[in-house]
């Protein structure tokens, strides 16, 4: 008997929200790091909000309030949020930009993909990354096989060849994210049954999955919040994650009459056992 998918091979990751403590410092990291651009700022009803994106498509919302604290790095939330570029060459151009920064970078070849990493001021990691072709992927029962080797960041840089960065391409995307969680295993058990993701890399204490064989939307990790809990009190990190799908309906009656999940009629609202909150929202179709 085949079982008709949770969400359709489509679905993907959308925007990411983020709570901040100083809002116009980190509304502006982004624009300059990223070459994003405000899409829907502040006004008088809400002067502590701000979504950045490219080419009209959302990619970050900020949400201000300078009283929350500073959230210890074993506190369950964000690991990094990763924003894919179209090509190798536009990756190297960002790379040279990033350089001239002045900012702390690191590298990891991942075999799937070649990614840039660093930390927003308030201690939020971020990857700027670019896809192998998927036929260059290789996959061994039902796993993706994937490592962290160096960068070679001397041939990334040519592939730019004298062209440089002129802010976000088209195309620009939040590719995954990755979270951090109290238990590897019990996550991926509970992104697959409530979501429909496959686990497409299990590394014991990471996992990685993805919709449509992908290599992962979603990454998993207890290497600094083993055995945590869902934090009790609010503090700065992530507010939130978003995944775009064109279908909805298969999910919906999936989580039917479950209590901690909120319907909002286009979106359907939930926590994972660590406070970390996940919209699914379905997008128009054209």
């Amino acid at each position: 008997m085949t079982v008709s998918p949770l969400l359709p091979a489509q679905t993907h990751t959308g925007a990411v929200t983020l709570r901040v403590r100083d809002l116009p410092r980190l509304s502006e990291f982004y624009s300059t790091l990223l070459g994003l651009t405000p899409m829907a700022a502040s006004d008088q009803s809400t002067p502590d909000q701000v979504t950045l994106g490219a080419h009209g498509t959302p990619l970050l919302h900020l949400e201000g309030d300078p009283s929350l604290p500073t959230a210890p790095v074993s506190r369950p939330g964000l690991y990094h949020t990763a924003f894919l570029l179209p090509t190798r060459a536009d990756l190297g151009r960002w790379l040279r930009h990033a350089a001239g920064l002045g900012l702390r970078l690191g590298t990891g070849d991942h075999l799937v993909s070649e990614a840039i990493y660093l930390n927003d001021p308030e201690g939020n990691g971020i990857e700027v990354y670019r896809d192998r072709n998927r036929d260059a992927w290789t996959w061994q029962d039902g796993q993706v096989q994937m490592d962290t080797k160096a960068v070679d960041v001397e041939d990334l840089l040519a592939a730019a060849g004298d062209t440089v960065f002129e802010g976000a391409p088209a195309g620009t995307a939040v590719g995954h994210v990755h979270l951090k969680v109290g238990n590897a295993a019990q996550a991926a058990q509970f992104y697959a049954q409530t979501l429909g993701l496959d686990v497409v890399a299990d590394m014991g204490s990471a996992a990685f999955l993805s919709w449509g064989g992908y290599h992962h939307h979603i990454g998993l990790n207890e290497w600094h919040s083993r055995g945590q809990g869902a934090p009790s009190t609010p503090a700065a990190g992530l507010g939130g994650v978003e995944i775009l799908t064109p279908d909805l309906s298969s999910l919906r009656t999936h989580l039917t009459g479950r209590p901690d999940v909120q319907d909002g009629g286009d979106a359907l609202t939930l926590h994972d056992p660590w406070g970390n909150r996940v919209t699914v929202r379905q997008q128009a179709q054209a």
